[in-house]
């Protein structure tokens, strides 16, 4: 049953009301990381994917299958390692008892994919993610089946052992939304995170959404209205990371090789439009881009080798085109 709100407003007040009692939801498992729950609802509100990465331990699996669990939504978990084949996520015909061949739906018919250290399998294997990704869809033997709806993927990285990996291909990078570093929890959550995982205690989640109110919020984000020169500021600050625009400032031509795609600039005004609904505003404003741009900019941008030699990372130069 689709949910009907009287009108935008009320649904933008839903919405803030929602994603409030989601992140309270969420928080009885995962102690702090505010900011990477609040990027993963917002990327999951704008329809988009996103990459988690950070060091093994943090918890990352289990934030996944947690906010899944708050969203009331079917959860998939696929390991990646070097022998995965593409069959192993899609799925494969196999030959039926009655001598028919019939398509066996793999794990990436779910709502919520967890891509468990992505970089891990081969390229063709990572390319097996790239059409469910983009189109809600897979073809096996020249048929399309449509994925379920909603579904997000929401991979996982680790920065650190990259010995046996292979780094993700810049078509696919480009596919996730949002790139959030998982950081170490402080003094404080780590002393809350090992009195609550050492002891008896078992904590129940409970879904906090359906499926019909996630659907009506992802289309309510796509009717938030953006006044021009928000949207301008969003176009402007992904053309400004292309070193040979005309727009690029100083520090896009000394220190970027490449800079980010129009997808980047439809996924800050996204991003700006759920961060706003988020917060109860009815139409973002500048400071909502701002907000979003690290984890949308973080992965479309290539450092050069002076900037390496000079020690300018890429948050660096983000910040300064912010």
């Amino acid at each position: 049953m689709a949910v009907i709100f009287e009108s935008d407003v009320e649904g933008i007040k839903a919405l803030s009301e929602a994603s409030k009692r989601l992140e309270q939801e969420i928080s009885k498992v995962i102690v702090g990381q505010k900011d990477v729950v609040r990027g993963i609802v917002i990327s999951i509100f704008s329809n988009g994917h996103s990459l988690l990465v950070g060091v093994p331990g943090l918890a990352k699996t289990l934030l996944v299958n947690t906010i899944s669990q708050a969203l009331g939504l079917r959860f998939n978990r696929i390991q990646f390692t070097p022998d995965l084949m593409p069959s192993d996520i899609v799925g494969a015909e196999i030959l039926g008892e009655d001598r028919q061949f019939k398509f066996v739906k793999g794990p990436v018919f779910t709502n919520v994919l967890l891509a468990d250290e992505i970089n891990r399998t081969p390229p063709k294997t990572q390319a097996a993610l790239l059409e469910a990704m983009q189109e809600k869809k897979v073809t096996n033997s020249g048929k399309s089946y449509a994925l379920p709806n909603p579904f997000f993927v929401l991979a996982t990285q680790n920065p650190i052992d990259q010995e046996g990996t292979y780094p993700l291909p810049e078509a696919q990078l480009d596919r996730f939304m949002f790139n959030l570093w998982v950081d170490y929890p402080s003094l404080e959550e780590e002393i809350q995170v090992v009195k609550a995982t050492t002891s008896s205690v078992k904590v129940n989640v409970n879904p906090i959404l359906s499926v019909d109110e996630i659907l009506a919020f992802q289309q309510l984000i796509r009717r938030v209205p953006i006044a021009d020169n928000v949207l301008e500021y969003a176009v402007k600050l992904a053309v400004k990371t292309r070193k040979d625009s005309k727009d690029a400032p100083q520090i896009s031509k000394e220190y970027l090789t490449w800079g980010a795609g129009p997808r980047a600039s439809q996924y800050l005004v996204l991003g700006a439009k759920a961060h706003a609904a988020l917060n109860g505003k009815y139409s973002p404003d500048i400071e909502d881009v701002k907000a979003v741009a690290m984890p949308i900019l973080r992965h479309r941008v290539m450092r050069n080798y002076k900037a390496e030699a000079d020690g300018v990372s890429l948050e660096q130069i983000i910040e300064s085109l912010l």
